[in-house]
């Protein structure tokens, strides 16, 4: 199982799409690797820089309709490549939240108040998150800050991350 924790990068900003994750001009790539340095290229938000910003950071927060736009796993890969597995937001696209979790990776919907509650807290400062599978709560810290969050994942998105993904836990059932 992948990790979920680390640094958090904020992206403030809804309707976050696809085609601003990984520009469509790199979808002939052959390898996974080779999106690594295109993550959020296209992001346009007011003082992000994807070239020092991305670098170091485990975890996305961001707010609603993460993900829309077009269908494709190049998306959730290039998040991948660049070491980020979770991605926290008030909604997700159908399609991309789902690739998430057959990439075995996390995308987990919080409450609006407590999307907004990690941005008025932690966004600016160098915040931490740690996942408990167990108890399903994030914590989130920041020097002497510190916050914690229930989130709810199924058992089947909690298969697929136990098994790596959607190959690993098809491979591991039929």
């Amino acid at each position: 199982m992948k990790s979920f924790a680390g640094k958090i990068l904020f992206l403030d900003r809804c309707d976050i799409n696809t085609d601003e994750i990984l520009p469509a001009r790199y979808l002939t790539e052959i390898t996974k690797e080779a999106l690594k340095p295109y993550l959020l290229e296209d992001l346009i938000l007011e003082k992000f820089n994807p070239v020092s910003d991305i670098n170091g950071k485990s975890v996305v927060v961001s707010k609603a309709n993460f993900g829309c736009g077009s269908s494709r796993e190049h998306a959730p890969w290039a998040l991948e490549v660049n070491g980020i597995n979770l991605v926290i937001a008030e909604s997700f696209a159908r399609i991309f939240r789902q690739n998430m979790y057959n990439c075995g990776m996390m995308a987990v919907e919080l409450p609006a108040k407590d999307i907004d509650l990690l941005f008025e807290k932690f966004a600016g400062l160098d915040a931490h998150l740690e996942t408990d599978m167990q108890s399903n709560k994030f914590t989130v810290t920041a020097g002497s800050k510190k916050e914690e969050f229930a989130f709810y994942i199924s058992e089947f998105d909690r298969d697929l991350l136990v098994s790596g993904g959607w190959l690993g836990f098809a491979e591991s059932r039929y």
